[in-house]
């Protein structure tokens, strides 16, 4: 009996338009190529105006990866975000001169209280006017499926502009820092669009600020300023992950979750589920690796979105080292503002009154990280499977946190030294299964299948061997060109470039370093991988997974 269907079916299932205009593309590489040279001959001819090529190129991108219609939204949200943070710079600017110019203490807080509360209504207004149009293109057909009130979650002809989640949140972060007062907004829009429709970022991120990348973005540069050698290295080394690891491994999670019944054994899911985790990794670290290098080329260095997440020793150290951008997104304007409200407040000093000092500073945190994984959970899909999956990262987060000292006493007792390198690989095996019992919730998408997978994996592990399932499902070396030795390879290029990078090594830059004929036989093992699993990229893989968010 059929019960359920993996995560990346209904990802697959052109939520938007298909991009004519893949990153690891003939066409992309053109495109890419023309920017590259116009960029620098702008820069070399006139000596600035160069982030005007920049703009067009953006603009151009994004009408051609995604469409002219969709080019409307993310106008739109930098067009409310833009005119907003205006006015709340001019707030401030008044604000200053009005108390400058009052004689007693009390004027002064009656015109800043005056100005915070105009601040207040357009941060309001603005945010309510982005989310809306985010809510509305991304979750309001799935609601309605989901409930029963329309045939399919597409019926209403709604398709999810490219990469409306990561331009939305970052136009969001940027007036939220506006605010705060954090920069002088920019008075120039054109701009500011530039900062959110910078075009390597806009099909997965990561999430940059505007502190950070803005500047960055206008700034005037010539080619040999830049270290094109690097940016073709990162570049390199994500097309390597997505092809060879991604593309290869998508067929293999496809097919052991698109016929999920009650008799599939639990080691044919337990393997399914690491499959779709090594799959999620190359796909997503691997854009990001071809985003940030094709951003270097031209300068550019954008937010870290990757840290050797596979290395954490914890989950919440997991979820700081994986999409790090949004993570720090969801901290310092969701978590942080949550954990900070009064009713917050005071649940904390009545615990460390009645429950001691470490529950009091604890609790509050631990219902501000519940709320905040509900929210990344919501961030992925409307969807149940998606609620879960934050529940149960939120709950073992502050779990963690809040019997970090029944932990620590039990360590002492059982005479385990925590600083060893015994006790920092059992922690990093146990972050690992932890993250994998998480992805049957990301990965499975029908509640029934959940229950089934998970109770087969306890109590049903070894009833069927591993290769005999996976050949029933249509998972042989011929469909795969050789799965696993293509895949196991390039894993393991990936895991001793990842325990380098974790152990203190610029990769990148030692590999520079060496001699030709060194660096000429590591290129050629990694080229002769790519040629071979690249036929299957079209039929195994396309485009990026988060791509659709």
């Amino acid at each position: 009996m059929f019960v359920g269907v993996a995560a990346l079916s209904r990802r697959a299932s052109q939520r938007r338009p298909p991009s004519r205009m893949e990153l690891f593309s003939l066409a992309f590489a053109l495109f890419l190529a023309a920017s590259f040279v116009a960029y620098y001959v702008v820069g070399a001819v006139a000596g600035k105006g160069q982030w005007v090529v920049l703009l067009v190129v953006s603009l151009a991108f994004y009408c051609i990866a995604g469409s002219v219609q969709a080019l409307g939204f993310i106008v739109y949200a930098s067009f409310v975000t833009w005119v907003a943070a205006r006015y709340l710079g001019r707030c401030d600017v008044n604000c200053k001169a009005e108390r400058k110019a009052c004689s007693d203490r009390k004027q002064k807080k009656a015109v800043k209280a005056r100005y915070l509360r105009k601040k207040r209504i357009a941060l309001v207004l603005a945010l309510v006017a982005c989310l809306l149009v985010l809510g509305y293109v991304k979750y309001f057909n799935v609601i309605l499926f989901n409930f029963g009130l329309t045939s399919s979650p597409r019926s209403l002809g709604i398709l999810l502009p490219l990469g409306i989640s990561f331009f939305t949140f970052q136009s969001l972060g940027y007036l939220i820092d506006a605010y705060n007062g954090r920069f002088a907004p920019q008075e120039n829009f054109a701009k500011y669009l530039l900062f959110v429709s910078w075009f390597p970022q806009l099909i997965q991120g990561p999430i940059n600020k505007y502190e950070q990348t803005g500047g960055l973005l206008l700034k005037s540069r010539r080619v040999q300023e830049v270290d094109c050698r690097r940016a073709v290295l990162r570049l390199g080394y994500g097309i390597f992950k997505k092809v060879t690891i991604a593309n290869l491994l998508f067929p293999v999670y496809y097919s052991v979750f698109s016929g999920i019944n009650v008799h599939t054994p639990g080691n044919v899911i337990a393997l399914g589920i690491v499959v779709y985790s090594v799959y999620m990794y190359a796909d997503f670290s691997g854009g990001i690796d071809i985003v940030e290098g094709v951003s270097e080329l031209f300068g550019v260095q954008m937010a870290q979105n990757f840290r050797q997440p596979y290395f954490s020793v914890s989950l919440s150290d997991f979820w700081r080292r994986w999409h790090m951008s949004l993570g720090a997104w969801m901290r310092d304007y969701v978590f942080y503002p949550f954990a900070l409200l009064t009713p917050l407040q005071n649940f904390g000093k009545w615990a460390t009154k009645h429950m001691g000092r470490h529950a009091g500073r604890t609790l509050p945190a631990c219902i501000a990280n519940i709320v905040v994984f509900l929210c990344v959970g919501l961030w992925h899909g409307a969807e149940w499977h998606y609620v879960l999956w934050g529940l149960y990262n939120g709950v073992i987060v502050a779990l963690a946190d809040l019997l970090a000292p029944a932990f620590a006493a039990l360590a002492r007792v059982l005479h385990v030294n925590r600083e060893s390198r015994g006790f920092h690989v059992f922690a990093v095996v146990r972050t690992f299964l932890v993250v994998q019992v998480g992805r049957y919730f990301d990965c499975i998408t029908n509640i029934g299948a959940l229950g089934i997978c998970l109770h087969n994996t306890l109590f049903n592990f070894n009833s069927v061997p591993i290769a005999t399932a996976l050949a029933a499902r249509g998972v042989s070396r011929a469909s795969t060109l050789g799965f696993p030795k293509i895949t196991i390879l390039a894993c393991v290029v990936v895991f001793v470039i990842s325990l380098l990078y974790e152990t203190g090594h610029d990769v990148r830059s030692e590999l520079l370093a060496v001699r030709l004929p060194v660096r000429a036989l590591a290129y050629g093992l990694c080229f002769v991988l790519v040629v071979l699993a690249f036929p299957y990229t079209v039929t195994n893989g396309g485009g990026f997974l988060y791509a659709n968010f």
